[in-house]
């Protein structure tokens, strides 16, 4: 639009003139240096910032989401691949050299998928009962919209008697047991939560289910918290939540190849056949939601449920088995799917072999107001900026690579066929940013690699809030105030309070978006970044009418997120030095030994697993980690071999044989839990050789974490005693 050119035009040619023009509050100015040569260095970079800051606008971002979430467009459709053109589109008006890369993937839509009670006679339920609600609009009336499924079910047929089974954990299954509840050839139901959907699918499986169904409990996610759609932004009783249940714990992406690029071309031979695939479920598993789900919990028998498995329906939760008899009959259309990741370049100009990765996923169950357009839309207005900058004649330091990942939603798959594919070229990575739902309400949490927590935090201080002050303040602000926890709705990442005395917290990388091939395969540091509230996450109602009436109306939340994901990147890509904190990273690795060893003391009484050497190399990490960072505050110019150190820093942390029974993740820091799915555990491969109670796995876990702790040290020593070669 030629009015929006002027306008931008404008703001650039004031912005130049050292006086920016801004269209909300205005941005915080850098602090200067006191070295004068720097000093005129960082103006000009503040410059740029302040331009850049300029840019992204709230009617733009209207204009993205209200495109993006015109159609349902679920991975692999025509629907998705118009998403595609849309986004190639913008990142080429923006002046990035770009390209759709296509992979052919193993995925499922439904052929037919249906859920019967057939006994007792009274019960009456055949589900899933189309998403529909009075007053609603006109998006659940689409044709396309596609009946609600789990991603990587099995097809499957079976009747059985029903076993309720809380949230499906481990401990519920355990509790069950001790109860005498058998859940051998049962179909297990469980409410949606507290883990990942994947997890629970493993775990039933695990125990001699023969079938899963999932459902969304309102206790959880519904009246209980709030106003249901349309008066409110929780879940009706109509909604379903679909989602994968893909085991992405052993490995994501497609199915068939871990650790292999599907592209178009790939040879049949070099795929694993799907039954023999790690990472698809046994058993056929699909969603409820609770409307569909009450008559069915109404009339089971058996014992009282545990009080604290109580959900919000009206009677009293009994735990089966039967007399509920259910016939569930899914039949899954798999076959080989192309689908398309749109990635945008912007060639260095200094050291341009170095990469600064950014991404967010396209694909969607349904339209994906939230999860994950939201997140386009600020990578798109993030995109622009750093294009109004090109146009100005601004030149980064390092080339910056953007990817719009496609079927992140059924297993992270586009951006780990992606990074498989071009795992050489990224050994010169420096960072990956990820947002995934950025805009679903005001609060704004991230997570990130121990050493771009600061980063992270320091970014939050120079964006201004949608809400007055710096977005920095309000999250501080926000955190200070006693609140209701929040549920756990997808078992991601929880967010902890701010700590007494403390900073905002910052938390830890586990999975479920598509940092993951980036950080836990490659060991490229990553952070993550949204601002949150309720949504109707994987449903139809995720639509752009209920984002513009719940989760951002003016659009200036989606302005505020474009210019947090889009000021990483420009401050990452110009970074004369990186700006990564080893000490920090060696800290916080030192409370997790902390805590395993108080664990395996718990399992087998302390002594007889040996820490003492990973106590060393974590204080060596720590204490070299500190120098370097020292080091960086004392080192007015650029330096490539310090630069070099820093970024291979994170993938000597990297375990060359993998993980034990999962050698896909390679991380020894943090990986997704087994029995998480998404959230982060710390020092996995020892965590789990305890929780498998196997004391010499224990041993040789801790070992190996000493030894990449140990070269990750010596690397950082190195930095230290190697006089620097600065640029001219």
């Amino acid at each position: 639009m030629l009015w929006g050119k002027v306008f931008v035009g404008s703001a650039i040619a004031l912005a130049l003139c050292g006086t920016a023009f801004h269209t909300s509050s205005t941005p915080p100015s850098a602090p200067q240096s006191s070295t004068p040569a720097l000093a005129r260095t960082a103006a000009a970079e503040d410059r740029w910032e302040q331009l850049f800051l300029s840019v992204p606008q709230p009617d733009r971002a209207r204009e993205h989401l209200r495109a993006l979430t015109a159609a349902p467009h679920m991975a692999g459709t025509p629907e998705d691949k118009q998403t595609a053109d849309y986004v190639a589109a913008q990142f080429r008006a923006a002046g990035l050299q770009t390209e759709i890369a296509e992979y052919k993937v193993w995925m499922n839509y439904p052929a037919s998928i249906s859920v019967d009670a057939v006994f007792p006679p009274g019960v009456k339920m055949h589900g899933p009962t189309r998403e529909h609600l009075e007053g609603a609009g006109a998006y659940q009336d689409d044709p396309r919209v596609v009946v609600p499924f789990s991603g990587y079910s099995p097809s499957g047929e079976v009747e059985a008697d029903v076993v309720y089974a809380n949230y499906g954990r481990p401990e519920d299954f355990k509790k069950l047991a001790e109860l005498k509840i058998d859940v051998r050839g049962k179909i297990v139901l469980a409410r949606y939560g507290e883990n990942f959907r994947g997890v629970k699918a493993y775990v039933a499986q695990e125990h001699g289910a023969a079938g899963l169904i999932i459902y969304s409990d309102p206790i959880d996610d519904g009246f209980f918290r709030g106003d249901v759609y349309p008066k409110g932004p929780w879940r009706p009783a109509s909604a379903v939540q679909r989602g994968s249940v893909g085991y992405i714990f052993q490995f994501p992406g497609d199915a068939t190849t871990p650790g292999v690029a599907s592209v178009p071309d790939l040879p049949q031979a070099k795929r694993t056949a799907p039954e023999q695939s790690a990472a698809l479920p046994r058993i056929p598993t699909t969603p409820l939601s609770s409307g569909d789900a009450q008559p069915i919990l109404a009339n089971l028998a058996g014992p009282a449920s545990p009080r604290d498995w109580q959900g919000a329906l009206p009677f009293t939760y009994h735990l089966g088995p039967g007399p509920v008899r259910l016939h569930m009959r899914l039949q899954q259309d798999y076959q080989y799917r192309t689908i398309w990741d749109v990635i945008g370049r912007v060639p260095g100009a200094e050291d341009a072999e170095e990469l600064v990765l950014a991404g967010n996923h396209r694909d969607a169950w349904v339209y994906g107001a939230v999860d994950p357009n939201s997140g386009t839309t600020a990578m798109l207005e993030a995109v622009r900026g750093l294009g109004e900058l090109l146009r100005a004649g601004w030149h980064p330091r390092r080339t910056i690579v953007i990817g719009s990942w496609d079927a992140e939603e059924q297993g992270l798959i586009g951006s780990t066929e992606w990074g498989e594919q071009h795992a050489a070229e990224l050994g010169q990575a420096v960072a990956y940013f990820n947002t995934d739902p950025a805009v679903s309400g005001p609060n704004f949490s991230a997570a990130a690699v121990p050493c771009l927590k600061q980063f992270v935090v320091d970014i939050s201080k120079a964006v201004p809030s949608a809400k007055g002050g710096t977005v920095y303040e309000q999250w501080r602000r926000r955190l200070e105030q006693p609140r209701e926890a929040s549920p756990d709705l997808t078992g991601s990442q929880s967010r902890a309070p701010l700590a007494p005395g403390g900073d905002v917290p910052v938390g830890d990388l586990g999975s479920g978006s598509d940092y993951t091939v980036f950080f836990q395969h490659l060991g490229i540091p990553a952070t993550d970044v949204e601002s949150n509230g309720p949504y109707i996450y994987h449903s139809v109602f995720d639509n752009f009418e209920a984002f513009s009436r719940f989760a951002d109306p003016d659009f200036h939340l989606e302005q505020q997120m474009a210019r947090v994901y889009g000021l990483e990147i420009l401050r990452m890509a110009d970074a004369r030095l990186l700006p990564f904190d080893y000490a920090r990273y060696g800290s916080e690795v030192g409370v997790f030994l902390q805590a395993v060893r108080k664990k395996a003391g718990s399992r087998w009484g302390p002594g007889n697993v040996n820490f003492e050497a990973a106590d060393h190399a974590a204080k060596r990490f720590a204490d070299a980690g500190a120098l370097v960072k020292q080091q960086l505050s004392d080192t007015p110019e650029s330096d490539r071999r310090l630069n070099a150190i820093l970024r291979q820093t994170e993938r000597t942390l990297l375990l060359p044989e993998g993980l034990p029974n999962r050698p896909w993740y390679k991380h020894a820091i943090f990986a997704p839990g087994v029995y998480t799915g998404y959230a982060a555990v710390a020092l996995p491969g020892v965590y789990e050789a305890i929780d498998a109670g196997d004391v010499r796995r224990t041993q040789d876990e801790v070992d190996r974490l000493a030894r990449v702790l140990n070269l990750a040290a010596d690397l950082l020593q190195n930095a230290r005693q190697t006089p620097f070669l600065g640029k001219p």
